[in-house]
């Protein structure tokens, strides 16, 4: 209980103090551990990730592993879409509901189905990769770089699983469905911002 309760202080902490992680095309995608530390400057990425690992922390059984790599890879393919230049519209509308909505999914401990998870989590990833991709430069090391970023991602998730498995019962929980509605929050200024 003292695990999970020191891990979400230390992550409301820190979040303050990160920037939105889409800043546009920059040109500076040059490896893997640019890539790595890309989304972790975004307070957009960040939370999106982390109310992912705790929906799948809550929802348990095969949902641990499917809607974090559902996520993981629809994202990899919106960052594809992203690189080469296709246009998608509302994307950082869509980020920032994803926030929402998944704070929100948090907040309210909603029994979700495997199959719906995957769809919302997929659903929101096209954007967050998108989001990434376009800024990506076109150069040898893209690839390394998007790498990086899906690793990123993943680690993100693996944070919200562990402060959610580590904190489902009594004051814990209940501060676990403070922090949702907290990310949920983080998403409306992000719409507002």
């Amino acid at each position: 209980m003292k695990t999970g309760f020191r891990a979400l202080t230390l992550f409301i902490l820190l979040v303050p103090s990160m920037a939105l992680a889409h800043s546009g095309p920059a040109g500076h995608t040059h490896g893997f551990a640019q890539g790595f530390l890309h989304p972790l400057g975004g307070i957009d990425h960040v939370l999106a990730m982390v109310a992912v690992g705790l929906l799948v922390a809550h929802l348990g059984g095969r949902a641990l592993l499917l809607v974090p790599a559902s996520f993981v890879t629809v994202m990899a393919a919106g960052g594809a879409l992203g690189f080469t230049g296709f246009a998608l519209p509302y994307t950082e509308l869509a980020i920032a509901l994803s926030v929402i909505v998944l704070g929100a999914l948090v907040a309210f401990r909603a029994n979700l189905s495997l199959a719906l998870a995957s769809l919302i989590a997929g659903g929101f990833a096209i954007f967050h990769g998108y989001a990434h991709g376009a800024e990506m430069a076109i150069e040898p090391s893209a690839l390394w770089y998007g790498l990086g970023l899906m690793l990123a991602t993943a680690a993100l998730h693996g944070v919200g699983i562990g402060v959610g498995l580590t904190a489902q019962h009594g004051v814990s929980a209940r501060l676990l469905r403070f922090g949702g509605a907290a990310i949920a929050a983080g998403g409306a200024l992000l719409l507002v911002g």
